[in-house]
Protein backbone atom coordinates (compact mmCIF):
# COMPACT_ATOMS: atom_id res chain seq x y z
CA UNK A 1 0.00 0.00 0.00
CA UNK A 2 1.47 3.24 -1.07
CA UNK A 3 0.84 6.47 1.30
CA UNK A 4 2.26 9.67 2.55
CA UNK A 5 3.34 13.11 0.75
CA UNK A 6 6.87 13.51 -0.46
CA UNK A 7 8.63 16.93 -2.22
CA UNK A 8 10.89 16.12 -4.95
CA UNK A 9 12.19 18.11 -8.28
CA UNK A 10 12.24 17.18 -11.67
CA UNK A 11 16.02 17.33 -12.87
CA UNK A 12 16.78 19.45 -16.62
CA UNK A 13 16.81 15.41 -18.04
CA UNK A 14 12.96 15.20 -17.02
CA UNK A 15 14.17 12.42 -13.99
CA UNK A 16 12.33 12.36 -10.33
CA UNK A 17 13.54 10.59 -7.65
CA UNK A 18 10.52 8.31 -6.40
CA UNK A 19 10.63 8.57 -2.41
CA UNK A 20 12.49 5.18 -0.77
CA UNK A 21 9.30 4.06 0.67
CA UNK A 22 7.38 3.36 -3.19
CA UNK A 23 10.77 1.82 -4.50
CA UNK A 24 9.72 -1.54 -3.16
CA UNK A 25 6.28 -1.60 -3.60
CA UNK A 26 6.94 -0.28 -7.38
CA UNK A 27 9.25 -3.12 -8.32
CA UNK A 28 11.99 -2.88 -10.70
CA UNK A 29 9.58 -1.91 -13.29
CA UNK A 30 5.98 -0.26 -13.28
CA UNK A 31 3.59 1.92 -15.35
CA UNK A 32 3.07 5.51 -15.27
CA UNK A 33 0.38 7.05 -17.39
CA UNK A 34 -1.71 9.89 -17.28
CA UNK A 35 -3.88 10.19 -15.09
CA UNK A 36 -6.88 12.37 -13.49
CA UNK A 37 -7.07 16.21 -12.20
CA UNK A 38 -3.96 16.82 -14.28
CA UNK A 39 -1.47 14.13 -12.02
CA UNK A 40 0.28 10.93 -13.66
CA UNK A 41 -0.84 8.05 -12.34
CA UNK A 42 2.21 5.05 -11.47
CA UNK A 43 1.24 1.22 -11.08
CA UNK A 44 2.65 -1.56 -9.99
CA UNK A 45 2.67 -3.59 -12.75
CA UNK A 46 0.42 -6.20 -11.11
CA UNK A 47 -2.13 -3.36 -10.45
CA UNK A 48 -1.85 -2.36 -13.55
CA UNK A 49 -2.52 -5.77 -15.36
CA UNK A 50 -5.52 -5.90 -13.02
CA UNK A 51 -6.41 -2.61 -14.13
CA UNK A 52 -6.16 -3.41 -18.02
CA UNK A 53 -8.39 -6.13 -17.60
CA UNK A 54 -11.36 -3.77 -16.22
CA UNK A 55 -10.84 -1.50 -18.98
CA UNK A 56 -10.96 -4.35 -21.25
CA UNK A 57 -14.32 -5.62 -19.88
CA UNK A 58 -15.72 -1.73 -20.58
CA UNK A 59 -17.91 -1.81 -24.05
CA UNK A 60 -16.00 -0.70 -26.75
CA UNK A 61 -19.47 0.04 -28.12
CA UNK A 62 -19.54 2.79 -25.95
CA UNK A 63 -18.25 6.14 -26.52
CA UNK A 64 -16.87 6.71 -23.46
CA UNK A 65 -15.40 3.91 -22.55
CA UNK A 66 -13.31 4.05 -25.60
CA UNK A 67 -12.54 7.61 -25.18
CA UNK A 68 -11.41 6.93 -21.54
CA UNK A 69 -9.53 3.31 -22.43
CA UNK A 70 -7.79 5.78 -25.19
CA UNK A 71 -6.68 8.27 -22.82
CA UNK A 72 -5.32 6.27 -20.82
CA UNK A 73 -3.45 3.60 -22.80
CA UNK A 74 -2.12 6.07 -25.16
CA UNK A 75 -0.04 7.89 -22.21
CA UNK A 76 1.20 4.91 -20.93
CA UNK A 77 4.99 4.11 -20.83
CA UNK A 78 6.59 1.02 -18.48
CA UNK A 79 9.21 2.86 -16.34
CA UNK A 80 12.37 1.45 -15.06
CA UNK A 81 14.30 3.35 -11.96
CA UNK A 82 17.67 4.24 -12.33
CA UNK A 83 20.09 3.85 -9.29
CA UNK A 84 19.43 6.58 -7.30
CA UNK A 85 16.05 6.14 -7.45
CA UNK A 86 14.89 8.47 -9.99
CA UNK A 87 12.22 7.53 -12.90
CA UNK A 88 12.80 9.17 -16.21
CA UNK A 89 9.04 10.60 -16.78
CA UNK A 90 8.49 11.22 -20.96
CA UNK A 91 8.22 14.78 -22.29
CA UNK A 92 3.79 14.47 -22.96
CA UNK A 93 3.52 12.75 -19.53
CA UNK A 94 6.15 15.94 -18.11
CA UNK A 95 3.68 18.21 -20.46
CA UNK A 96 0.16 16.85 -19.26
CA UNK A 97 0.83 17.21 -15.82
CA UNK A 98 2.59 20.66 -15.81
CA UNK A 99 5.91 19.09 -14.04
CA UNK A 100 8.27 21.64 -14.40
CA UNK A 101 10.34 21.68 -11.66
CA UNK A 102 8.81 20.95 -7.77
CA UNK A 103 6.57 18.08 -7.49
CA UNK A 104 4.43 16.54 -5.26
CA UNK A 105 4.29 12.33 -5.01
CA UNK A 106 1.93 11.14 -3.23
CA UNK A 107 0.73 7.46 -2.40
CA UNK A 108 -3.16 7.10 -3.01
CA UNK A 109 -3.43 3.45 -1.55
CA UNK A 110 -2.61 0.87 -4.99
CA UNK A 111 -0.80 3.91 -7.01
CA UNK A 112 1.19 6.71 -6.54
CA UNK A 113 0.84 10.05 -7.97
CA UNK A 114 2.89 12.37 -9.16
CA UNK A 115 1.28 16.00 -9.52
CA UNK A 116 3.10 19.97 -9.59
CA UNK A 117 3.67 21.64 -6.74
CA UNK A 118 1.29 24.48 -8.00
CA UNK A 119 -1.38 21.95 -9.55
CA UNK A 120 -1.70 19.65 -6.05
CA UNK A 121 -1.90 23.38 -3.93
CA UNK A 122 -4.34 24.60 -5.95
CA UNK A 123 -6.28 20.53 -5.86
CA UNK A 124 -5.95 20.81 -1.87
CA UNK A 125 -6.92 24.20 -1.28
CA UNK A 126 -9.85 24.02 -3.31
CA UNK A 127 -11.14 20.03 -2.48
CA UNK A 128 -10.07 20.70 1.70
CA UNK A 129 -13.72 22.33 2.49
CA UNK A 130 -15.32 19.69 0.75
CA UNK A 131 -13.41 16.58 2.97
CA UNK A 132 -16.03 15.86 5.16
CA UNK A 133 -19.02 16.18 2.90
CA UNK A 134 -17.25 13.75 0.86
CA UNK A 135 -16.16 11.73 4.09
CA UNK A 136 -20.31 11.94 5.16
CA UNK A 137 -20.73 10.36 1.85
CA UNK A 138 -18.44 7.40 2.13
CA UNK A 139 -20.18 6.36 5.47
CA UNK A 140 -23.40 6.59 4.14
CA UNK A 141 -22.06 3.61 1.10
CA UNK A 142 -21.12 1.86 4.83
CA UNK A 143 -17.75 2.29 4.50
CA UNK A 144 -16.04 2.14 7.91
CA UNK A 145 -13.98 5.34 8.22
Amino acid sequence: MFMGEYRHSVDEKGRLIIPSKFRDGLGSSFVVTRGLDHCLFVYPLGEWKQLEQKLKALPFTKKDARAFTRFFFSGATVAELDKQGRVNLPGNLRDFAKLEKECVVIGVSNRVEIWSKEAWSAYYVESEDSFNEIAEKLVELDLDL
